[in-house]
This record gives structure tokens, C-alpha cells and sequence, in this order.
């Protein structure tokens, strides 16, 4: 197999007629040159170029190595010209896991920036549960998961990298009339005679109701088991029960709910939002410039944020 880089010179040398030159334009000196050129015609066992008074020429091996080392140039600028592509974000595809909560709140406004500065990239998002995007992380079926974790179940896996990118509190939804609106907080004790609005399947917010009720004393009575959090605020709203719910899944919010914080001495769960990669693959161009963008959207989801929305809420109730 000849050296492609000794080729490459060869090339150089024949275009422009003297290996000095061709030394100069490839960085390298003109000794260095001659040895590598010598190396060359070893490897093709015969003689490539002709060493003159007054520059080189090339045999006829020499000129038809040449006319490839041409075309073998083009290939690598070319190749070359992809890569820098793609580390200017002008082309590629960035495949991205997500969860249905963080889908309808954190990652539009992720998307619409990313695709703001770089139309040239495409983006395909996978949706699951926890387990499903773990799983997609680690067979390379997605390069970047958001992922979430409570305090009882941290996410402990050394096979990925993971990026805190913001705190999601447990609120409280209760029926735009309801007398506890008027309350500046609340506390858990004090809501054990309340009917709840559960989610079905065994979903993580219901262990979130169940843990959180336990820890202030009380069974909670489940009065509806729901399978969205459109659906859950409708019961609530109607009346039938009040729920526990993540922040970022009530970004659409009901006119007719409101959202209440807990007292601050309450051990309201609160879990973290993710950026999750495999720690044994090196990010690519476009997921760092996605991890930019989540973690600047990710401060619009702040808690002062949701306490301003609150308080706004109770004054308009």
C-alpha cells in the first residue's frame, strides 16, 4: 500500500516542478522531502521522479501517480470541506430522547432557537419513559436523552454523562374557587380530609402522592385516576379532587385551576431535569450547541418564575 502522504508530495513536486517547493507548500523541509520521495520509489520499485539541475520532473510511473495523487487530493479537501461542515453546524442530524413533560415545555423553545441558528442541521426526537431512553442512550439510537430523577430513585450510571439542567417542584392544583387559593402556601398535614386526582399506570407522579402523603401522616383518598395532566386538571377542575403535579407539566395551564406552592418547611419532592449522554462517545458538534441552548432555555423554567405566575393567579382568582 503506498503512503498516501509521500503521494501526496509527489503530486506537489511534478505540478510545480521542483521538490523545494513542494517541501515548502506541505510544511516539511527540503532534505525531509527528498527522504520521504526516495521512501516513495521504494515502495513502487522503480524510479518516480527525475532529479535535474534545476528542479525535478517526473518519469512516466512518477506522472501517472501523480494524475491519482490529484484525484486523491480533491477527495480529501473534500472530505475535509464535509467535516468543517459540520463543525460549523451547516449539516448533520442531532437525534435527541425525550419525555412527554419535558416535550411540551422545555423542548419547543429548545428546538425553534437551535433550528433559529442552525436550519442546516435536522433533528429527530425520540419519545419514552425513563427505562426506554436509557436504553436508546446506551445503543446509540439517540446521542442526547432528557432524562429526570427524584431523590429516591437518582439516576446512578456510570456508563452516562449527565448535565443538571434545572429543579422541578412538586406544585399543588386545586379548583379556581377553592378556598385553599386564598392561602399563601400550604402544608400536606393539613390537606389529609382532600379527595385526589391520582395518575393511572403507575406513573411516577402517583408514587411522588403516595410517598409525599405518607411522609405527613395521611393515606391520600384516590377519587380519580387520570392518564394526562389535561386530564387530570379537568377533574380537578370539576371539582372531583385536587392533585400533586411536577411544574413543568402544568406549563399549560386550565383558567379554571391554580397552582399553589407548598410551605417552605414542607419536603415537597422536587425532581432534576437531565441532559444525559453516553459518557464513552464524545459529543458531537451539533449536541454541544443543543446542550448551549437547553441550558439557557432551562433558566426560563425557574421557580421565581412559577411563584410569580402563583401569586398572579391568586390575585386574579
Amino acid at each position: 500500500m503506498l503512503n498516501v502522504r509521500r503521494l501526496l508530495l509527489l503530486t506537489e513536486a511534478t505540478e510545480r516542478g521542483s521538490l523545494t517547493a513542494a517541501a515548502e507548500a506541505l510544511g516539511m523541509t527540503t532534505s525531509a522531502a527528498s527522504q520521504q520521495i526516495s521512501l516513495l520509489e521504494q515502495e513502487a520499485g522503480q524510479p518516480l521522479i527525475e532529479r535535474l539541475p534545476r528542479g525535478v520532473r517526473p518519469t512516466p510511473a512518477g506522472a501517472a501517480l501523480a494524475e491519482r495523487g490529484q484525484a486523491i487530493r480533491r477527495e480529501l479537501r473534500a472530505a475535509q470541506a464535509d467535516l468543517d461542515s459540520f463543525t460549523a453546524l451547516d449539516q448533520g442530524t442531532l437525534r435527541l430522547g425525550s419525555f412527554p413533560t419535558a416535550s411540551a415545555s422545555l423542548l419547543p423553545l429548545a428546538l425553534t432557537r437551535f433550528r433559529r441558528r442552525h436550519a442546516g442541521i435536522r433533528i429527530e426526537v425520540r419519545a419514552g419513559v425513563l427505562a426506554q431512553l436509557r436504553e436508546m442512550l446506551h445503543t446509540g439510537e439517540v446521542e442526547q436523552g432528557l432524562l429526570w430523577d427524584y431523590e429516591w430513585n437518582r439516576l446512578d450510571d456510570p456508563a452516562l454523562a449527565l448535565t443538571h439542567l434545572l429543579d422541578d417542584p412538586t406544585v399543588l392544583v386545586v379548583p379556581a374557587d377553592s378556598p385553599l387559593r386564598t392561602r399563601p402556601s400550604v402544608r400536606l398535614g393539613d390537606l389529609a380530609d382532600q379527595e385526589w386526582i391520582i395518575r393511572a399506570d403507575n406513573h411516577p407522579v402517583a408514587d411522588v402522592l403516595r410517598r409525599s402523603c405518607r411522609q405527613a401522616g395521611f393515606e391520600p383518598r384516590i377519587a380519580y385516576s387520570s392518564h394526562d395532566y389535561q386530564e387530570a386538571q379537568a377533574m380537578v377542575a370539576a371539582g372531583l379532587g385536587i392533585a400533586l403535579a411536577p411544574r413543568l407539566a402544568l406549563t399549560s395551564r386550565r383558567s379554571d385551576v391554580r397552582l399553589l406552592p407548598f410551605a417552605s418547611g414542607v419536603q415537597a419532592p422536587t425532581r432534576r431535569i437531565l441532559l444525559a449522554r453516553a459518557a464513552a462517545r464524545p459529543a458531537t458538534p451539533p449536541a454541544q450547541a443543543m446542550a448551549r441552548v437547553l441550558r439557557t432555555v432551562a433558566q426560563r423554567f425557574t421557580v421565581s418564575d412559577l411563584q410569580r405566575a402563583q401569586l398572579g393567579a391568586v390575585r386574579r382568582g
